[in-house]
């Protein structure tokens, strides 16, 4: 446990001057008891497939939206709809 070792490195005393700012209990936990960190540190048994997506996006963007929003608003291209 470390703050029972007579003799610590340079990180542990680094660590243990950090904690001293705040508020805090320390308990030792065997490791047998301590499930739950056991089980976040070990490592996958198979790596996890990641599909990616790429989106290019051209440099004229900004004019294709334009002339979408544009040639949208055209009243050949405005649906009739029945709001009554």
């Amino acid at each position: 446990h470390i703050l029972n070792q007579k003799d610590l490195n340079m990180r542990q005393r680094r660590w243990l001057e950090l904690l001293s700012y705040y508020d805090c209990e320390i308990r030792y936990h065997p490791r047998k008891e301590n499930v739950v960190a056991d089980a976040l540190s070990r490592k996958e048994r198979e790596p996890l497939r990641v599909r990616a997506f790429v989106m290019t996006i051209g440099l004229d963007l900004h004019k294709q939206i334009l002339n979408a929003q544009t040639e949208a608003k055209k009243l050949k291209n405005i649906k009739k709809e029945d709001v009554g």
